[in-house]
């Protein structure tokens, strides 16, 4: 079993890994040249893929963006890659240690991580404590007044910033993202492109499952929508944004008949989230409706 607070591993015993003979071309999104992955089935393996193709350690990969090198976080990889995306690894870049003054309840900011240990920011709220604070969107929290957060999921940090006292000051310290210029690598102009790639018009993804196998599907328009709503919800209710968990419970409200079923597989499987019961009912009402 892996770190409290991780989606169930893969049961024993259970199928190997589907293997796929199929490349992705990937860029350093600070600029590079284009290199190519393959052989992977989760996002671990993806960004040692990556990391081996440029020979950089692992450890420096924060995310990767399809399609831009861009700090956009509505381009994030999540558990699906379309067969024909583009994919730009945002590195480590400058560290540095900010002290936040919580001066009300709510810090502004919207906390996902990259399926691989690290917990980054996804979103700030204008005019929020956080906007004014130096943290910027795209920034890899390393630690909350000097503890640890290598291998914390995105729910237990946010749950972290929560429960510090209003009035007290803490300290966070952050890696921003490399970006185009802070590298003496080649201009992305020197590679052909942009940085900025259209996506093909496929209409098949590979999904990266939990329990570590892959499968191509058929891009579903309805599903990718209604995960998103999920997805919406869960940053309202709960501060994190997860494609990957949104799937997860899409999956459990589809299997499940009633919402006492529901919110029972609920505690049984996700307990560690501590989902409120409003964000269950509407959950569960807006897919089986």
């Amino acid at each position: 079993m892996g770190k409290k607070g991780a989606l169930p591993d893969a049961p024993a015993g259970g199928p190997a890994p589907e293997q796929f003979d199929m490349v992705f071309h990937v860029q350093l999104a600070h600029g590079s040249p284009t290199r190519q992955v393959r052989d992977f089935t989760n996002v671990k393996q993806l960004y040692e893929s990556i990391a081996k193709a440029f020979g950089i350690p692992t450890t420096d990969i924060l995310y990767c963006t399809l399609n831009t090198h861009k700090v956009d976080m509505t381009r994030l990889l999540g558990g699906q890659i379309g067969l024909d995306d583009f994919l730009f690894a945002h590195v480590k870049g400058e560290k540095e240690l900010t002290k936040i003054n919580k001066s009300g309840p709510a810090l502004g900011l919207t906390i996902s991580d990259n399926g691989a240990g690290y917990a980054f920011v996804k979103k700030i709220r204008d005019g929020s404590i956080m906007a004014a604070s130096g943290v910027k969107v795209g920034d890899h929290i390393v630690s909350i007044n000097g503890t640890d957060l290598t291998g914390t999921r995105h729910f237990e940090v946010a749950r972290m910033l929560k429960e510090i006292p209003i009035g007290s000051e803490f300290a966070v310290d952050v890696y921003h993202p490399n970006v185009a210029g802070d590298a003496a690598l080649a201009p992305r102009s020197a590679m052909g492109g942009s940085g900025n790639v259209s996506a093909g018009g496929g209409k098949k993804t590979l999904r990266m499952k939990k329990d570590g196998t892959a499968v191509v599907e058929e891009v579903d328009d309805a599903l990718t929508q209604m995960v998103n709503k999920i997805d919406d919800m869960l940053e309202q209710f709960v501060g994190i944004r997860d494609s990957e968990l949104s799937q997860s419970i899409y999956d459990l409200a589809k299997s499940n008949a009633e919402a006492d079923l529901f919110a029972g597989a609920l505690d049984e499987k996700l307990a560690d989230f501590e989902f409120p019961d409003d964000f269950v009912l509407d959950v569960y009402e807006l897919i089986n409706a």
